[in-house]
C-alpha cells in the first residue's frame, strides 16, 4: 500500500481527504494534527495519528525520513487570525520547514493554495484569472500562500502540485455556514452595489482532486481548483433560499460602513483575542468583484470531473448543517 500524508487533518478538508483515501482501500493514512485537535471526523481505527514538530526541522526530518511518504498533502494553513503575524508563520514558515525536510525524499508533495495567492480577477474586462497571470493578492492570506508557493516553485527539487481552491464549502465548514444561517434568519447581505462573480468548490470534489493530482505523473504545476461554472452572487442567494424553501429581506451595504464594521472589529478582535469571520482580509474578498478562474487544465491533465455543481452542494451541505442541528 502507498503511503500518504495529510496535515490538517482535524480540518474541513482534510477530514473528508482522510475518508475518501481511505475509502479506495490503496493507502496507510497518516493523519497530522495537533495535541489539541478534534478527532471528531477521524474516528476510522485505521487512521495513523502524527504530530509535526515544524519549528524542529532535525525531529522533523527524522520523521518523514523514518515513515518514507509516497505522498504528502499539506491542507494545513490558517484562513484567520487575531495575529497577522500567524499568517506568515503557519502558511508560509511551516510550509518551509516541511518542503526543506522533503528534499532528496520520494514524496509527491500536493500543496493546497488558495485563490486568494493570485488575487481577484480582473474587474475591469471580467476575464477569469489564469495560472500565467501575474498575482496581486488582496490579503494578508493570500501573500502568505503566494509566498509559500513561489519558495516551493524555487527551492523544491521534488514533484509537487499546487492548487489554488477558489470558495471551498459543504458538509464542515464553518466560514459559509455563517451565510446560510444568516439566509435562515431571513436576511439577504449584499456588499456594495455592483454585482460578485463567484466560483465554488465542493469540499469533497476538492478532496477528489488532490488524489487525482497525486497519482498523476503530472508534477510542477499550478492549478486553479473549482467546479467549472461561474455564479453571480444573487444566485448564490436564490439557490441557497430555493434549498431552504424560505423568504429573505435583501439588505445592501456601502462598502464604507462595512469597513468602518470591520475596523471595529478587528479592534475588538485585538483587545480580546478573538477571530471574528468578518475581518480586514474578509472584507478585501467580499468588495472584489470578479473571482472567475479558468480551470479547463483541470480535466484536460487529470480528467478531473466535479461530482456537485451548486446547487446539489448546496443541498447536501444544508441538509448536513440541519441534521448537526446547526441550522
Amino acid at each position: 500500500m502507498k503511503k500518504a500524508l495529510v496535515t490538517g487533518a482535524s480540518g474541513f478538508v482534510g477530514s473528508h481527504l482522510v475518508e475518501q483515501l481511505l475509502a479506495k482501500g490503496e493507502y496507510e493514512v497518516y493523519a497530522a494534527i495537533r495535541k489539541s485537535s478534534s478527532k471528531k471526523y477521524l474516528t476510522d481505527t485505521r487512521i495513523n495519528f502524527i504530530e509535526l514538530p515544524y519549528e524542529d526541522t532535525k525531529t522533523l526530518r527524522e520523521i518523514l525520513e523514518t515513515c518514507d511518504f509516497d505522498f504528502v498533502f499539506h491542507i494545513a494553513g490558517v484562513t484567520k487570525t487575531k495575529n497577522i503575524d500567524d499568517f506568515d508563520r503557519v502558511n508560509f514558515r511551516y510550509v518551509k520547514s516541511l518542503v526543506d525536510c522533503l528534499q532528496g525524499l520520494r514524496a509527491k508533495l500536493i500543496f493546497t493554495s488558495s485563490f486568494a495567492a493570485h488575487g481577484p480577477a480582473d474587474e475591469v474586462t471580467n476575464a477569469p484569472a489564469k495560472v500565467c497571470d501575474e498575482c496581486h493578492p488582496n490579503t494578508a492570506y493570500g501573500k502568505s500562500k503566494l509566498k509559500a508557493e513561489n519558495y516551493i516553485k524555487e527551492n523544491f527539487n521534488g514533484k509537487y502540485i499546487i492548487l489554488r481552491p477558489t470558495g471551498v464549502y459543504g458538509t464542515r465548514e464553518t466560514d459559509y455556514y455563517v451565510y446560510f444561517k444568516t439566509i435562515h434568519n431571513h436576511l439577504e447581505p449584499y456588499l456594495g452595489f455592483v454585482p460578485q462573480r463567484l466560483t465554488f468548490i465542493y469540499g469533497t470534489d476538492l478532496a477528489d482532486l488532490c488524489i487525482l493530482a497525486a497519482q498523476s505523473p503530472i508534477a510542477n504545476k499550478t492549478y486553479f481548483a473549482s467546479d467549472g461554472r461561474l455564479y453571480m452572487d444573487y444566485e448564490f442567494a436564490k439557490i441557497t433560499k430555493d434549498v431552504m424553501h424560505t423568504w429573505t429581506l435583501k439588505i445592501k451595504f456601502p462598502l464604507f460602513i462595512v469597513r468602518f464594521v470591520v475596523f471595529v472589529l478587528d479592534c475588538i478582535s485585538s483587545i480580546t483575542g478573538k477571530s471574528f469571520t468578518l475581518n480586514k482580509d474578509k472584507y478585501n474578498i467580499l468588495k472584489a468583484r470578479n473571482w472567475d478562474c479558468d480551470v479547463s487544465d483541470l480535466k484536460t491533465d487529470f480528467g478531473f470531473e466535479p461530482k456537485y455543481d451548486l446547487k446539489q452542494g448546496v443541498e447536501e451541505a444544508i441538509g448536513w448543517y440541519k441534521k448537526e442541528k446547526w441550522l
